[in-house]
């Protein structure tokens, strides 16, 4: 190889390097080790995980907490085949996710190649934008273009295969050579004339709600979405669970929003989890706005409400928060009542859960065992709440709050929070990170304990174990039954145990008192820990005034 000829691989790092990426989640296997390989001098930090699903998960909690691409790297074939359904997760959390997939070179395809598989298509589904690198010489350009449209208009996935001849292939260190701003999202301003509209439109209104989704509830962006509020004195909500109007963090939203007269959607799709626009979830008469990245979003929502969307643009969200800051003062009449009447209800939890408790001995409830950690994670300025799992999820997120969270989402997967745990370690490095998950959640990726230990990465697994899949429990408890309960049973497991088996702290805790001095050890070992809570399984919360 002459001194002004790299590989595909080479050229693929370099772009990596110039993007600003420092670090790769990622699942070792034969399609892939020139990247690796180019990786090794490079210092880009490769985090070798122990399953793929677990690298895209990593990528997506990273990206969440430091607004930057999160990139995952994968094998072909059946590893492909694993990280995919992550991708679905970082999909309806409009997380900037790069998952890049080793694949069967291109001058093998259709011969039967070693793991040959229809791999970009494979992704299509639950990416924005998902091919394959033609050549060594697109490889630079191609990860450029994959890193702009995962950031672009609706953040989101993005997939790119890289066949093995592509990889090995010479290209010259000229195309690798990119301008920083290849890698920029594209903008999509919402206009100073389109933002005066929107906000006098909302100024009419008696009971004005902005609703914003997923990809504003990064902490960054939930600072801005506070900027906005303030600025025009109308109640600015973020929506990224898969409850939607009965998310229990928001308290008794619910009851607000069907009071609302006019609703602005923010970046937020009018999907199932604001009931599609309909009574009793909105009044008959609620009016709505639009501002959104995709058209496809708007002519959906005019299918559901027809002339009840009465002002549409496509701009993202970020540039249309902006533009209806600047555009705020002069057209929006302060609503100080509206506005604290619907923060008192996203606030408000009942009385009841102050004394709660638990009905079976050696028990807690779900209140006992969640409230308390509030105080770890009041302790730091940059703590990191994860929250998965079925009905525990609910409670965790009814229960605690952080200046970092990250949640299964509008997806409503479970199993991510250990991943996720691991990613938000290597974003946070120093602050508190409590996950707390359903034992069926732990199930799915406990071998990224190990992954934890082998990095040094602590965190605090805080596992609601009622020994069943609570959330299908409750759900045929309810519609059929206690005598046609099949399919949710699972062991007692002691988790705690199982972390110590891998190098990790464990605490056991069948006592409301045990709680805190648990928690606090945990913390205190500077290991990736797991307080193994016995809980009583109870439906998630439906919070009402």
């Amino acid at each position: 190889m002459t001194a002004n000829k790299k590989r595909g691989a080479d050229a693929l790092i370099q772009s990596l390097q110039h993007a600003g990426v420092k670090r790769i989640f990622t699942l070792s296997g034969n399609h892939i080790m020139p990247v690796f390989d180019a990786a090794f001098d490079a210092g880009v930090e490769l985090i070798h995980t122990r399953h793929e699903a677990a690298t895209v998960h990593m990528a997506d909690a990273y990206a969440r907490i430091t607004g930057e691409p999160g990139v995952a790297l994968v094998t072909g074939g059946p590893g492909h085949a694993n990280a995919v359904s992550a991708l679905y997760t970082a999909q309806m959390a409009e997380s900037a996710v790069v998952l890049l997939s080793g694949h069967a070179p291109n001058n093998q395809l259709g011969m039967g190649a070693f793991q040959e598989m229809r791999q970009a298509e494979m992704a299509a589904p639950v990416t924005k934008l998902s091919w394959t690198s033609a050549s060594a010489d697109a490889l630079a350009s191609d990860m450029a273009r994959a890193i702009s449209v995962a950031q672009s208009g609706r953040p989101g996935p993005v997939h790119l295969s890289l066949p093995t001849d592509a990889l090995d292939g010479e290209t010259s260190a000229a195309n690798a050579a990119l301008d920083s701003t290849a890698f920029q999202p594209t903008a999509m301003p919402l206009s100073n004339a389109d933002a005066a509209s929107f906000l006098a439109k909302l100024s009419r209104a008696k009971r004005p709600l902005i609703l914003t989704g997923p990809a504003s509830m990064t902490r960054v962006r939930r600072d801005q979405l506070a900027e906005l509020e303030a600025a025009t004195s109308i109640p600015v909500i973020g929506m990224e669970s898969p409850r939607g109007v009965g998310d229990p963090s928001l308290g008794a939203f619910a009851q607000m929003l069907a009071l609302s007269d006019c609703v602005l959607l923010l970046g937020k799709r009018l999907d199932f989890t604001l009931k599609f626009g309909v009574v009793p979830a909105f009044a008959a008469d609620c009016e709505f706005l639009q501002i959104d990245a995709e058209k496809d979003e708007l002519e959906r929502s005019r299918r559901a409400v027809g002339s009840r969307l009465i002002a549409t643009a496509e701009a993202d969200t970020p540039s249309a928060i902006k533009a209806l800051i600047a555009a705020s003062t002069s057209t929006v009449k302060p609503r100080a009542a509206w506005l604290d009447d619907v923060r008192a209800a996203i606030a408000y939890r009942p009385d009841a859960w102050l004394s709660a408790t638990s009905s079976i001995a050696d028990r807690l409830h779900p209140v006992q065992a969640l409230r308390p950690l509030q105080a770890l994670l009041d302790s730091h300025p940059d703590s990191v709440f994860i929250s998965d799992g079925g009905e525990i999820g609910q409670w965790a997120q009814a229960c605690l709050n952080a200046p970092h969270r990250v949640i299964n989402g509008v997806a409503g997967a479970i199993g991510a929070a250990l991943p996720f745990a691991l990613g938000a370690r290597v974003a946070v490095p120093d602050a508190p990170i409590i996950a707390v998950m359903g034992d069926g959640t732990f199930g799915f990726h406990t071998a990224e304990m190990d992954t934890a230990v082998r990095y040094g990465l602590p965190f605090l697994a805080v596992v609601g174990n009622d020994a069943r899949w609570n959330a299908e429990y409750q759900i045929q408890l309810r519609d059929y039954g206690s005598e046609r309960l099949i399919g949710c049973e699972l062991l007692p497991t002691r988790y705690d145990q199982v972390t110590v088996a891998f190098g990790g702290h464990g605490e056991y805790v069948t006592s409301a008192d045990a709680l805190m001095p648990a928690a606090q050890r945990a913390i205190a070992s500077g290991k990736p820990s797991c307080v193994n809570v016995m809980i009583e399984g109870l439906p998630a919360p439906n919070v009402r005034r």
